[in-house]
């Protein structure tokens, strides 16, 4: 539902936007804040994809650094002045890596994910070419000077990183391997026989520095476990099963990881998993984003509830028939397995439905239940995104609402020229 407040502030805007509830946004900081238990929280940006909403939720006491997508837009969150930044996802892009290396401060401020050797000899192969340009540079005399230094000082910078393991679930693992596997495929790490490995490969390597680790337990986090089905049923004993065998296995890999590295810090959970996260013990902070934005995936859950903080709004501009209003656009469907639960939630006002032949469309939705009785051309129909930071990759700026009054405009990282 949509309060009457946000309805009154976007009156008379006729193009599609974006909209932020910032009272919502802000109740949703505390609320994950009091889920946390005390744990820091490290903002998962990509589901913002909002500066201006990143910098907020960081001026907040329980957010501590951040966790990004991508080299490219860790660089441009150290630009922005924000320090602390873990890169979730392991890098191949050598030209933002080189970046990287070359930046004042940035290698002292951003960790690498890995999970393999493999990406442990790119880190290397890029800074030997760096190096090796830069003994080129001085030994010539071809480029500006100072160069070669700078490039050879680049070759040469120390390289934090963080392991990334499995935390999905296996069923009966000991005898069906992986052939039951719940939850997101990333890493091959699963074990502490293999995380042990990896981080001595770490350790015997000059120019590395072994500083965390990360574990993401998907089947607990992002799947939603409300409803009387049976299928969620077996969802919410999944979830049981899966706590208990993640936290004894957890606790195994990381106490065999310390016997090798002293880390700085051990990162797991997301907004759906707090509850469990936050109390076993084994982690010294959280990841969390989505929660922020609280989208329509959220719905779905039983043992939190968030205020829906942010939309986008589109006017109809048809009416095609009695019964039938189009919209202009809306069809930003969410990534995952394609269902209906990745279409946008239509809002307000109640009483809508797509078009079972149609759905969502790139430029114009049609609408049909008895809410169209009240909608004529011009009137905004509300919905929000399945998911959180997808959003902002369809619009390049968030109306920014505080009670009835639209109070500033913020960019996305689109506006802002970043594409993830």
């Amino acid at each position: 539902m949509v309060s009457s407040d946000l309805r009154r502030a976007l009156k008379g805007t006729g193009a599609p936007t974006a909209v932020l509830d910032l009272d919502a946004f802000d109740a949703n900081l505390d609320a994950l804040a009091e889920r946390a238990r005390g744990l820091p929280i490290r903002l998962a940006t990509k589901s913002l994809r909002v500066p201006a909403a990143i910098d907020r939720a960081l001026a907040h006491p329980a957010f501590s650094g951040v966790l990004a997508y991508s080299v490219p837009e860790a660089l441009f969150l150290h630009a922005r002045g924000i320090r602390d930044i873990v890169i979730g996802y392991p890098s191949l892009d050598r030209a933002s890596l080189s970046r990287m290396f070359a930046e004042s401060g940035a290698c002292t401020n951003i960790t690498l994910m890995i999970d393999s050797v493999d990406h442990l000899d790119i880190i290397d192969d890029v800074r030997e070419n760096l190096a090796e340009a830069g003994r080129k540079s001085s030994s010539d005399g071809t480029g500006p000077a100072g160069e070669g230094k700078n490039l050879t000082e680049a070759g040469a910078a120390s390289v934090r990183v963080c392991i990334d393991v499995d935390s999905s679930y296996r069923p009966a693992e000991s005898w069906l391997g992986d052939r039951v596997h719940i939850g997101a495929r990333r890493s091959p790490i699963r074990d502490g026989r293999a995380a042990i490995a990896l981080a001595r490969q770490v350790a015997a390597r000059p120019g590395f520095d072994l500083v965390g680790m990360m574990f993401y337990e998907g089947q607990i986090a992002g799947t939603a476990d409300a409803g009387r089905s049976v299928r969620q049923a077996i969802v919410r004993a999944m979830q049981k099963a899966s706590i208990t065998e993640l936290a004894e296995r957890r606790a195994a890999v990381i106490a065999a990881v310390r016997e090798v590295a002293d880390l700085e810090f051990v990162n797991g959970g997301g907004t759906g998993s707090f509850e469990s996260s936050s109390v076993e013990g084994t982690l010294t902070e959280l990841a969390a984003g989505s929660g922020l934005f609280s989208p329509g995936l959220f719905d779905g859950y039983t043992h939190f509830r968030h205020r829906p903080a942010a939309y986008f709004v589109t006017p109809v501009v048809r009416r095609p028939g009695p019964g039938w209003v189009t919209v202009f656009k809306g069809g930003f469907i969410a990534s995952g397995v394609p269902g209906s639960d990745r279409l946008p939630t239509i809002a307000w006002p109640p009483g809508l439905e797509y078009s079972g032949l149609e759905g969502p469309g790139e430029v114009q939705t049609p609408l049909t239940g008895p809410g169209t009785e009240s909608l004529r051309i011009g009137d905004l129909v509300w919905f929000r995104h399945a998911k959180a930071g997808e959003l902002a990759e369809h619009f390049n700026e968030f109306l920014v609402v505080s009670g009835s009054t639209i109070i500033d405009t913020w960019s996305t990282y689109r506006g802002e020229g970043l594409v993830l």
